[in-house]
């Protein structure tokens, strides 16, 4: 079982690396990350069955991890813990498992235990698939994360943070989608609906199906034609509505009223 550690405290980090000699002594330890931005590179060169992954880190969380690697191609995890039993609830909802800070011995050995089965057990057809299952777990605690006011993504092979308060608009291309930043732009492979679960729903608003923007950024809203609107942005940048998406600016026109 090939495994990479993820924490910011080194102690941790030793912690648990000694947690698996004790209780996985034939695991592999291929790696050890005290960073988000680390870890997303170790997992892509390394190729880890298993990541012990800290929640609360700075700059990227582990949640951040999860989302920019992807829940279809993150590996299985096991998550280090300190939040409160609503959010443990969560994760039992979504069948994964946890260890909770300060980590005790037994229950450490009990979810790398249900690991191990997961890894080597083939699923049987009516068994719940983790990975479909990280995604909603990751939607809805990742909401509450601090991570929100920054955005990590990937874009011509650099790790890019940005501060979400900073993008003016995103906007679909093909199978990419474009981040307006002031007057740099940022291309990523992602869809648009994901970006939009990834930014705060209060400061973001989807226009059109291709397009988001942030509403302080818009200076003036006009009407167009059949019932659409145009936004102007603060940098005369004009953007339309989509049929779809009317009842969203309706209900912001009136809220700002």
């Amino acid at each position: 079982m090939r495994v990479l550690i993820v924490d910011d405290e080194r102690l941790a980090r030793s912690r648990l690396r000694a947690l698996l000699d004790e209780h996985a002594p034939d695991a592999e330890v291929v790696g050890e990350c005290a960073t988000g931005a680390e870890a997303l590179a170790a997992i892509e060169t390394l190729a880890p069955e298993l990541v012990l992954l800290d929640v609360q880190m700075p700059e990227m969380d582990g949640f951040g991890v999860i989302e920019a690697v992807g829940a279809e191609q993150m590996p299985l995890v096991i998550f280090a813990t300190a939040f409160d039993e609503y959010a443990l609830q969560a994760f039992d909802v979504c069948a994964l498992d946890y260890v909770t800070k300060p980590i005790d011995r037994e229950r450490f050995a009990d979810a790398v235990r249900r690991a191990r089965q997961r890894l080597t057990t083939p699923p049987a057809a009516s068994a719940p698939d983790t990975k479909a299952q990280l995604q909603p777990l990751v939607e809805h605690l990742g909401r509450q994360s601090q991570r929100s006011a920054r955005l990590a993504i990937k874009t011509e092979g650099r790790l890019l943070f940005l501060r979400t308060a900073e993008i003016d608009w995103v906007e679909a291309v093909d199978n990419y989608a474009k981040l307006h930043v002031g007057k740099e732009t940022y291309t990523v492979r992602d869809t648009l609906s994901r970006l939009e679960q990834r930014l705060p729903a209060g400061r973001f608003l989807r226009v059109h199906r291709s397009t988001i923007v942030n509403v302080d950024r818009v200076k003036e809203i006009q009407p167009w034609f059949q019932g659409d609107w145009v936004l102007i942005l603060h940098d005369g940048t004009r953007l339309t509505t989509g049929r779809s998406y009317r009842q969203r600016l309706q209900a912001f026109i009136d809220e700002m009223s």
